[in-house]
């Protein structure tokens, strides 16, 4: 096991350089690709759209989830105080980072308590690492993140392009699905799959599907490149392979469509998302909610009223993008008429996958 100061330098550096750096993927998300169809004549107004939705029979003000930031140090409990704050207040998910620092050192919990202590009623996902079930981490330390911050699900987050470039990486994974597939029997919350920046693919989705994860949350290329970000902290040259890996997965477009037309898990888009027209399109494509990370670390790190301005903003584009095209609520979006281009589509048709089937909705 790494030892704790080197986890909390690392949280440190991710922090620094996804605030000041440019750390962002330089292959897109394929939201772009998604094209939803116009409508001239919605026949509704506006101020009648419903953006309101269950995530996971929780009812949220729209379809959003902060993602999964940071904890376990000084700087954190601030940033993660604000976030969960803001989630409260304006009534969306939140996830947290990984709690491997503070399942380490219980000196550190409050980084993670102040989620639950700010927002009473929110919906919070816990979050513990592939990696670390495949070194040990079993039962005992799923149950503990979730008390930590009485979460309402739980996150495994699968990191292998961050571990492989990492000098100080991880690079284990014999025997992670079984182990999911130990905490999903035992926990007595929903168990949900996450990437951190490469995607998940129809294949891995139905092996999840099959050890009874509840959720996946996608997280595909184009959003923050933690191959970029290692090659940021390890300039001196350590790891002289880790340019070759930017950019590697699937991107979230894709990565949406292979788990949602090959399983029926609830399934959050994430990747890249950087407006409410692109989480239109996620739901249009199948997802249950989308969520956002970097554009909302800027604003954590500035104030609360700054973090529920970026949310307000996205919400409002939702709002919008549904006007245009004449959905009333997020039961119609989800089966509103799309048409897939470029890249994605390629990608989707030599992997067999239906993309016509979204232009033939009425």
């Amino acid at each position: 096991m790494m030892r704790r100061p080197e986890i909390s330098r690392r949280k440190t550096d991710h922090i620094k350089i996804c605030a000041t750096k440019d750390a962002e993927s330089e292959r897109t998300n394929g939201l772009e690709d998604i094209l939803l169809v116009h409508r001239s004549a919605p026949e509704i107004d506006m101020r009648d759209v419903s953006t309101s939705c269950s995530l996971m029979g929780h009812q949220l003000s729209f379809p959003f989830v902060i993602e999964a930031i940071t904890g376990g140090t000084t700087n954190a409990k601030r940033i993660n105080q604000r976030l969960a704050a803001a989630a409260e207040n304006l009534q969306v998910a939140m996830g947290v980072g990984s709690q491997r620092i503070a399942l380490e050192n219980s000196a550190l919990e409050q980084s993670f308590r102040i989620v639950r202590e700010t927002a009473p009623d929110a919906f919070l996902i816990a979050n513990i690492g592939a990696p670390q079930l495949a070194m040990g981490y079993g039962i005992k330390e799923a149950r503990k993140a979730v008390e930590m911050i009485s979460a309402n699900a739980l996150a495994i987050h699968m990191n292998a392009v961050q571990e492989a470039v990492q000098p100080e990486g991880e690079v284990v994974a014999k025997g992670v699905v079984d182990k999911i597939a130990e905490i999903v029997r035992q926990v007595d919350v929903p168990v949900i799959v996450k990437e951190t920046g490469a995607g998940i693919s129809a294949e891995e989705a139905k092996r999840f599907k099959a050890v009874g994860v509840s959720g996946i949350d996608v997280a595909g290329v184009g959003g923050t490149d933690w191959a970029k970000v290692e090659s940021y902290r390890n300039s001196v040259g350590k790891n002289p392979g880790t340019r070759i890996f930017y950019g590697w997965g699937i991107s979230t477009a894709a990565s949406l469509v292979e788990v949602t037309q090959s399983t029926d898990l609830t399934t959050i888009s994430s990747g890249g998302i950087r407006s409410g027209l692109q989480i239109a399109k996620s739901m249009a494509l199948g997802a249950s909610a989308a969520g956002l990370a970097k554009p909302l670390l800027l604003p954590a790190l500035t104030s609360l009223q700054a973090v529920e301005r970026t949310i307000q903003t996205v919400h409002q584009e939702l709002k919008m993008t549904m006007f245009l095209t004449g959905c009333k609520n997020i039961s119609d979006l989800r089966k509103t008429p799309l048409v897939i281009v470029g890249n994605t589509y390629h990608w989707l048709t030599q992997r067999g996958f239906d993309t016509e089937r979204y232009a033939r909705r009425n």
